[in-house]
């Protein structure tokens, strides 16, 4: 077990998700066509899904991140807290903070609820250790 800034000790187990059904297919499919322009990714958001548990969309729950839901979080590293609304790829806009599922940190966040700690791989091959601080309901999402 890791240890925080606050010595509580953090499991390095990663924390079990939830996806919406209404959402799974789609995550599949971008999966399945980001093989061949980023497989490690592909498989990351694969296996994610893999091990998720599947609810009805009526019965997600409110506090657990997906497509749409803004979500702040806290870098364990330097403490920030960072608010984003996760989106699927064509609806990303770094600039107003909307960040794709298609994305390292849009694929660690992706299912997680309130409290939830994980760490997470960027681009550059850092590890990070990342903890949800807040979910709430974001505005509707286009299919695009």
């Amino acid at each position: 077990m890791a240890t925080t800034s606050t010595s509580l000790p953090i499991s390095t187990r990663r924390p079990k998700i939830v996806i919406s059904d209404a959402s799974l297919n789609r995550l599949e499919a971008l999966a399945e066509r980001s093989f061949e322009r980023d497989p490690a990714l592909a498989s990351r958001l694969l296996d994610e899904i893999g091990r998720a548990r599947i609810v009805n969309a009526q019965k997600m729950p409110a506090n657990v991140v997906a497509i749409g839901n803004v979500v702040t979080y806290r870098d364990g590293t330097t403490g920030q807290e960072r608010t984003v609304t996760l989106v699927f790829p064509g609806d990303a806009d770094i600039a107003s903070q909307k960040i794709s599922i298609m994305t390292p940190i849009g694929v660690a966040l992706l299912g997680l609820k309130e409290g939830a700690s994980f760490y997470w791989d960027t681009r550059d091959g850092e590890r990070r250790m990342l903890t949800v601080v807040r979910v709430t309901s974001g505005a509707s999402v286009s299919e695009n």
